[in-house]
């Protein structure tokens, strides 16, 4: 018995009441109830409330802080929002009561796991945030833990790949770039998109790959893609659906699936405003942090979605006053032959500065004649679209804050469209895709009354001479409207020397610790991932490039905070209880 703990004379213990004794970390409280001893973990599960001051009947504790109960046998819980409590072993000795302080069950990553699931599919967000802190503790891996997300989000939820699963995945790329407690919050935010927009939304059932009979499997990668793009335009989703598991099952890999689904998303102009591509993107993203055996529900989740999509070349504003359709046709019409001339082996001869504020300008008849003369010249697709990124963010760097306010997410939707682009593109590059570079770039010059007047590039502060603590960038977050505070704060600690490792985990931060929308999720991904392509160049717009894409999200972010902060609040609960910290005392 030396492990065990002294509770006190069996005889002196009160029916129904508790004694609480010292047991690791946390208290355990011993009853005496009914005529037998039960030992509990003392802090209820839900919120760290001390058991001992609740009440025992027929053999339910009832935690008095929030109303759980708890089987005192076993510590299970009626409620799912409260978890389980661990119970002790309890013996009594020559009339003594002892304890041992090794629960009957431990928490294991099984355990844990089940518990995001539940938490998932009962929509309890305190229940997904002491998940996601256990796994992590645990050590699990971000893409085990991200998967168990996308498994569910991508079969309860009938209207398919919405926003929920695009924060998932964008927060699961730029993982490295936070802290522990960063990781957390991207992760718990991430999930808890998915648990919300999945609730109450039914379960979506595959219908099936077409039947595979001999000599199908030389059917044609060219012939599937036909069928599937002929669906995706009359809007058959099932037709497409099943298609595309076909050409699953026959052995298409990721890059020929990217190549017909984006072949398809792209044979009308900037659909959905770029959602549509962004989504198929970031699809593709998570296959590759989870796996392709999740293929089959992760990218026919996206179909659901092409049933009831706007198509830009339908609209007045790519109409009049100044005729876009047209010369993007009758570009088109050359892409092919263009794509596959023979480029000089030596380095394109092409000013990237002047395309750059040509995309900027108020021409979009002659951007499209300097793009194509660009992939005449030897430029390729993925330097282009990388080149359009830059031109999207500008709009975002220079959007001025007296436009309407919801004219952020329109600049915003031009700069992920372009980044979808970008990475698709770095995946595989086709003459379809690359449309959907000419895409982005009208939607670029269509942006252009957003940076009338311009917002003015701050300069560093004079007056600061010395490198500034990134923490103060959140100080100055706290307040409405300081975007243009904040983005001066941000040039003076670049001109001070400071490092972006630091900076972008703040700014992480300044996101996480928001009840964000969809789209600021998106800016802070986006914004980093293509800063770190810039930065990975020596090149003539290589520095402006990145100040852009810092000044573009510091900018988009400070015009959207500070918000409640419920989300990040639910996670420092989490948090705090998995450290054993009381919650229940006055601080």
């Amino acid at each position: 018995m030396a492990e065990a703990i002294y509770v006190g004379q069996l005889k002196t213990l009160k029916n129904d009441g508790a004694k609480v004794v010292k047991g690791g970390k946390h208290g355990i409280a011993v009853f005496l109830h009914e005529g037998k001893l039960h030992a509990v973990n003392n802090r209820c599960p839900h919120m760290g409330f001390p058991l001992h001051m609740g009440s025992l009947c027929d053999g339910i504790l009832t935690c008095h802080w929030h109303h759980a109960r708890f089987d005192v046998k076993s510590g299970g819980t009626l409620d799912p929002w409260a978890d389980d409590v661990p119970t002790y072993p309890v013996e009594v000795k020559d009339g003594e009561v002892w304890v041992k302080p090794t629960p009957h069950h431990k928490i294991t990553v099984e355990k844990l796991q089940n518990r995001l699931r539940e938490g998932l599919e009962q929509n309890l967000g305190l229940v997904i945030a002491k998940a996601v802190v256990g796994l992590v503790e645990a050590g699990i891996s971000s893409s085990e833990i991200a998967k168990v997300g996308v498994e569910f989000g991508t079969k309860h939820r009938q209207s398919g790949w919405r926003s929920g699963l695009t924060i998932l995945t964008a927060m699961t790329n730029i993982l490295p770039k936070l802290d522990k407690t960063g990781q957390i919050l991207a992760l718990y935010q991430g999930l808890v998109h998915v648990a919300r927009e999945s609730s109450g939304m039914g379960t979506r059932f595959l219908l099936g790959a077409l039947p595979v009979t001999n000599g199908m499997e030389s059917q044609s990668v060219e012939q599937f893609a036909k069928w599937y793009r002929h669906c995706v335009e009359v809007r058959d989703t099932q037709g497409a659906e099943r298609v595309l598991l076909t050409a699953m099952e026959l052995g298409s890999t990721d890059v020929q699936l990217a190549d017909m689904m984006m072949a398809a998303v792209t044979d009308h102009f900037y659909i959905n405003t770029g959602h549509t591509l962004d989504f198929h993107n970031k699809a593709f993203e998570i296959v590759e942090h989870i796996g392709e055996e999740y293929r089959p529900y992760v990218l026919t989740s996206l179909l659901p979605g092409i049933s009831n999509v706007s198509r830009s070349e339908e609209s007045h504003s790519w109409q009049s006053p100044v005729n876009l359709v047209k010369p993007l046709n009758e570009a088109f019409e050359k892409l092919e032959d263009t794509l596959k001339a023979e480029k000089s082996i030596e380095t394109p001869d092409f000013n990237e500065s002047a395309l750059v504020e040509q995309l900027l300008s108020d021409q979009p008849i002659e951007t499209i004649q300097m793009m194509m003369q660009a992939l005449e010249s030897g430029v390729t697709p993925v330097r282009l679209a990388q080149l359009v990124s830059l031109a999207a963010a500008e709009r975002i760097a220079r959007f001025h804050t007296q436009n309407d306010f919801n004219d952020w997410i329109t600049v915003l939707h031009t700069f992920t469209h372009a980044h979808a682009v970008h990475q698709s593109l770095r995946r595989s590059t086709t003459v379809e895709l690359t449309r959907a570079l000419f895409h982005g770039a009208m939607s670029v010059y269509l942006d252009r009354f957003l940076n009338m007047p311009a917002s003015r590039k701050p300069q560093p502060s004079e007056a600061v001479k010395t490198l500034q603590d990134p923490l103060e960038l959140l100080e100055i977050m706290n307040k409405q409207q300081q975007v243009t505070e904040a983005a001066r704060w941000v040039m003076t600690y670049l001109a001070r020397g400071g490092e972006k490792g630091p900076l972008f985990n703040i700014l992480g931060h300044s996101l996480l610790r928001e009840d964000a929308e969809f789209h600021s999720f998106q800016m802070y991904e986006a914004g980093i991932v293509e800063h770190d392509y810039w930065a990975g160049e020596e090149s003539s717009l290589s520095v402006r490039a990145q100040e852009t894409m810092i000044l573009a999200m510091t900018r988009y972010l400070a015009g959207h905070a500070p918000t409640a902060r419920e989300m990040p609040h639910t996670v420092r609960v989490a948090m705090r209880l998995h450290e054993g910290e009381k919650l229940f005392e006055e601080e």
